[in-house]
This record gives C-alpha cells, structure tokens and sequence, in this order.
C-alpha cells in the first residue's frame, strides 16, 4: 500500500482531534508528544493501535509499542511508513533484552 506521508499524517491528526482533543487539534504540532502533552494515556495508545491497524491493514506488534514510533504525529507517520514498506523498529532503537518493547 503506498500512502503519502501528508495524508497519513492528515489522517492520524484527524483521529486524534476527533477523539481526543474534542474536534479541534489546536496548535498541535507535529513533534508534540502525545503523552508528555497529556492527550494519550495508555488506553489512548491501545486506540491508536487499534485505529492504525484498522486503517491501514497493518499489524503493530508488541515489541514495536514504544515512543519512537508512536508518541507524536511524525513519529507515527514514520513508523506507518516503515510498516508498509515492510520495516517496523526504527534503526538502533531496538527493544533490549533487559526492557523488551521499551513500553509507551
């Protein structure tokens, strides 16, 4: 499936304001992190999960729940991309042994 990063990123903002910023996504920047800015909580990041998987027709495994691919709208867009191109952990970000999925 080949999406362009603007529409994927238009998509996550418009899931996100609808379901979590009461329709208005404000001044959200893209860099914004969704738990630091307090708008996703570790229920909110099941939703996500469960928004991207159903909206793109991926699958995010457990070990790939962590900030690097879904704490804010770019890390996100990234993380999809990757995904569809058939990679999932950013590079050097890998889950040790000692903390397996880094956690959300």
């Amino acid at each position: 499936m080949e999406m362009d990063n603007v529409a994927i990123a238009q998509e996550v903002r418009s899931f996100i304001a609808a379901d979590y910023l009461l329709g208005h996504d404000g001044d959200l920047a893209d860099s914004a992190s969704f738990l630091e800015e307090g708008i996703l909580d570790s229920t909110g990041v099941l939703q996500l999960i469960a928004f991207l998987e159903r909206t793109y027709g991926i699958r995010v495994e457990n070990e790939e729940v962590i900030p690097n691919n879904l704490d804010s709208i770019s890390s996100v867009v990234e993380y999809v991309t990757r995904k569809l191109n058939g990679a999932a952990t950013p590079q050097g970000c890998e889950p040790s042994a000692g903390n397996p999925g880094g956690g959300v």
